[in-house]
């Protein structure tokens, strides 16, 4: 057996059945100009639905005086919005003559019970006003924070690249940050960020605090990271602090 032999063996197809979803489009009237006006309509509703969308036209529920029309016309203006017609549904012979004549397949009227397409579920959504960051940008300050001096990063983070002098207070709802000696007062998470952190390269402060839980310069004397580069943070209702 040569090589043609096994080819004309070997299956070239396969039929299967399938349960695809096609929408139908029911004609209640045979007026094209009003078609094209309400199709036009729904594709503005909807523009996502009519693209290219597989489509049985459906000729068996028009009444009598609505029964004469170009069916090539009506197939062009669907496909003019979008809908590509597969298949028409019909009873009449006259339909089924002029489907016949476009090579257009005929369906018998089905008795699967179909229901409206609800456009208002496939129309996209309106876009809607962003919601507002949780933290805003954060806050940078490039020189040294006298005493009395008091900087608040609202709704973010506090970087601070120099020294906080002695009475001086750094306030964030997010991190601080201090790349130089925190001789003053940070609180951290201010509005309540149990998440939120201290970093600083020389612990020698007053106070730090975390979202309300706090240390004072008499506790964190006694810590043996004093003067060193650190990280607070918050464990529990404990501050924990560890080296950097």
């Amino acid at each position: 057996m040569n090589q043609a032999d096994l080819l004309d063996q070997t299956p070239a197809f396969q039929l299967k059945g399938s349960m695809l979803a096609i929408t139908v489009l029911e004609l209640a009237r045979s007026d094209l100009e009003h078609l094209d006006r309400q199709l036009a309509a729904k594709v503005e509703q909807a523009p996502d639905f009519f693209n290219n969308t597989p489509l049985i036209l459906a000729l068996d529920k028009l009444p009598e005086g609505e029964r004469q029309f170009d069916l090539a016309a009506l197939i062009a203006l669907c496909r003019k919005h979008g809908l590509r017609t597969l298949a028409l549904r019909a009873t009449l012979a006259e339909h089924i003559q002029a489907a016949e004549a476009l090579d257009m397949p005929v369906l018998p009227p089905s008795g699967a019970r179909e229901r409206p397409v609800d456009l208002a579920s496939k129309a996209p959504a309106k876009e809607s006003k962003p919601a507002e960051p949780v933290y805003r940008p954060t806050r940078i300050v490039r020189t040294p924070v006298r005493s009395g001096q008091q900087i608040y990063a609202q709704g973010g983070d506090l970087i601070v690249m120099a020294a906080v002098s002695p009475g001086a207070e750094l306030l964030a709802d997010g991190n601080i940050h201090v790349y130089a000696p925190l001789r003053g007062r940070a609180l951290a998470g201010v509005k309540g960020d149990t998440h939120a952190r201290i970093f600083c390269q020389q612990l020698a402060a007053e106070l730090v605090s975390i979202a309300g839980h706090y240390k004072v310069a008499e506790d964190l004397r006694r810590e043996p990271l004093w003067t060193e580069a650190v990280q607070v943070e918050l464990a529990g209702d404990m501050l924990n602090i560890t080296r950097l």
